[in-house]
């Protein structure tokens, strides 16, 4: 018995949503605006196109170097370009996946979408899915 396979898996990354891009818009505007993005995201879910959506904090971690030995805090200058949310789409293909960005409320106050294909190949060969843990007895 096969499994039947599961669509594809995009990301939509939400850049250029800090406050000072919506700092224009009145109140009754900024209202609509929620509204409209509330009912954007909910359709997605209730569809069954979208699993989960979450905004980031704007405090920025960053850890490299060997051993992670350089741990750096943010934000930083280039804020419009920080990724501050996100939505997992669950849709048949690059195009649906746009096609679902070009129609979020935020765009036309400049806010960027990135939508990106997760991959279950990583090109070092890393897994990236982990398997259910088993209980022990």
């Amino acid at each position: 018995m096969s499994t039947p396979a599961l669509p594809p898996t995009y990301m939509l990354l939400f850049r250029n949503t800090g406050p000072e891009v919506f700092a224009h818009l009145s109140p009754e505007q900024r209202q609509q605006l929620i509204t409209c993005w509330n009912e954007w995201f909910e359709g997605l879910v209730a569809a069954g196109k979208a699993s989960e959506g979450q905004p980031l904090e704007t405090h920025i971690r960053v850890v490299s170097g060997a051993a992670g030995s350089r741990v750096v805090d943010g934000p930083y200058a280039e804020s419009k370009e920080a990724v501050a949310g996100y939505v997992k789409l669950h849709v048949g293909s690059l195009d649906e996946a746009t096609a679902i960005a070009q129609r979020h409320p935020g765009l036309e106050h400049g806010m960027k979408i990135e939508v990106r294909e997760l991959t279950p190949h990583c090109h070092l060969g890393v897994n990236t899915n982990a398997a259910p843990a088993v209980a022990k007895a």
